[in-house]
């Protein structure tokens, strides 16, 4: 199967049997159902449609109850298309926990990141400001010069500026899966991911 769906928990760390130290994200993955199969005859391209996450059935609008009760499936909060390659096989209604993956793997985990709203080209680009002597006590976080003088009497478009910061699409490639907790569905994935605790996030193959 191509992926699964699931929330950030938060970052711990985790000793091998070597003695490495390894930082790690825990993911609560699944358990997502297989909603929708979708093919290149009916469709125009091959994907598989996932549900996650429990929700009110008084929540759900009737198009959507639809489209649910035909999978045999409660309504669920996020519904997400992966690729669906020959090599793959799913069923309508076919429930997908963590044992899709194996320790040692690679996968795609995206994301939307934390957003920190206005900020200043120091935070947000790492400038680094002006000098706090020499009479310029108050240019310390400033951005400096924007461009030329004379020619072209404007500021290019696309410099880097203060402004919104963060709530942007991430994906993070080459991730190691560390620990595959089975029993409680949790991925220990190494290194940090976008989003903040309980944001979701898309973990691919």
């Amino acid at each position: 199967m191509a992926g699964l769906l699931g929330k950030k928990i938060g970052m711990t760390q985790i000793f091998t049997e070597q003695g490495l130290l390894i930082p790690v994200t825990v993911v609560k993955a699944g358990p997502c159902y297989v909603i929708q199969v979708k093919t290149q005859e009916n469709d125009g391209y091959s994907a598989v449609q996932i549900a996650y996450d429990d929700l009110k059935t008084k929540n759900v609008k009737a198009p959507v109850k639809g489209h649910f009760a035909k999978s045999g499936v409660t309504p669920k909060r996020f519904l997400k298309e992966f690729e669906f390659k020959e090599q793959d096989s799913a069923n309508v209604g076919d429930e997908l926990t963590v044992d899709i993956f194996k320790v040692g793997t690679l996968v795609t985990v995206s994301g939307v990141s934390k957003g920190k709203g206005f900020q200043g080209g120091v935070k947000r680009h790492g400038f680094s400001g002006g000098p706090s002597t020499h009479g310029q006590s108050d240019r310390l976080r400033a951005p400096g010069s924007l461009g030329q003088s004379s020619y072209p009497s404007r500021v290019y478009k696309g410099l880097k500026m203060a402004g919104r910061m963060g709530n942007d699409r991430k994906k993070i490639k080459k991730v190691m899966i560390v620990r595959v907790d089975l029993e409680n569905g949790l991925l220990f994935l190494k290194g940090p991911l976008p989003g903040a605790k309980q944001s979701l996030l898309e973990i691919q193959n």
